[in-house]
């Protein structure tokens, strides 16, 4: 069984930092070409701004909620490395509902942030990857399509009523993508996760500082992970390694879920 992603092509999202940029960097030390994609074009061009014009890690900057900027995206990793393997939907946007607002658009706009630009890039994606694999004969996988979501899918809290809302979602796209793909070859799946150190959770821990001992105490390994320690789950869904896993959602959050599952009551 190979984990290897070498000489793969994977467009990763949300790559101008934090998860997002820990999952290209990995990808690219382990041998895959790497088209970061991001709306921060100056973050981007700051973390990956020196490298030579042969490297196997590029970037583009847009906004992906554009049906134009997907477009272009795909047309600038098909010209850098001529086909596309892996999809990491990794951009994510956090932020606080108020849930007794009828007025508060954060369910509206993380659900488009969320869920719908990782749909409308999986399915430009996928295409390509189908017309890519016309004719092929091989069994094995034809592509990878990897989501990140979060256990605020299934454990919520008022203020993040819209991001809970937008988790789920994500993960049933995860499924029924899986199911509609898997004739083609292509799998599809998702990484759950809790207590990373993301770029959102960096914010949402400076807005509500005793969020970090609440999350350390209901985390069994008592600590919040680094966005390393999230890669490696990703690349096993991008590798050949998981070639007869599709519809799955990973969970990686230190335990924090099932210590949440035993103290919630028993009803």
């Amino acid at each position: 069984m190979s984990f290897s992603i070498s000489g793969k092509t994977a467009i990763v999202t949300g790559a101008a930092n934090g998860i997002g940029l820990a999952i290209a960097r990995q990808f690219a030390d382990r041998g895959a070409n790497v088209m970061c994609a991001d709306m921060d074009e100056k973050r981007l061009a700051e973390e990956l701004g020196d490298m030579p014009d042969d490297a196997n890690i590029r970037y583009f900057a847009g906004d992906l909620r554009q049906r134009l900027t997907i477009a272009n995206l795909i047309s600038a990793t098909i010209d850098a490395f001529d086909q596309i393997d892996i999809l990491v939907n990794a951009s994510r946007q956090v932020m606080e509902t108020d849930a007794l607002d009828p007025d508060d658009k954060s369910v509206d706009d993380l659900f488009q942030q969320n869920v719908m630009t990782a749909l409308r890039l999986t399915q430009q994606v996928a295409r390509r990857m189908i017309k890519q694999n016309e004719g092929s004969e091989s069994e094995g996988s034809k592509g990878s399509i990897i989501n990140l979501s979060s256990i605020a899918a299934h454990q919520t809290r008022p203020e993040l009523l819209g991001y809970s809302i937008a988790s789920a979602g994500l993960e049933q796209m995860t499924k029924s993508m899986a199911l509609a793909l898997a004739p083609s070859g292509i799998r599809v799946n998702a990484v759950a996760f809790g207590s990373v150190m993301s770029a959102s959770l960096k914010s949402s821990i400076g807005n509500h500082p005793d969020w970090r001992d609440e999350i350390e105490l209901h985390t069994p390994l008592h600590r919040i992970a680094s966005p390393n320690e999230l890669v490696d789950a990703v690349q096993f869904f991008a590798s050949d390694g998981s070639g007869f896993v599709t519809g799955d959602v990973m969970t990686v959050d230190g335990g924090r879920s099932l210590l949440d599952a035993v103290e919630a009551p028993a009803h």
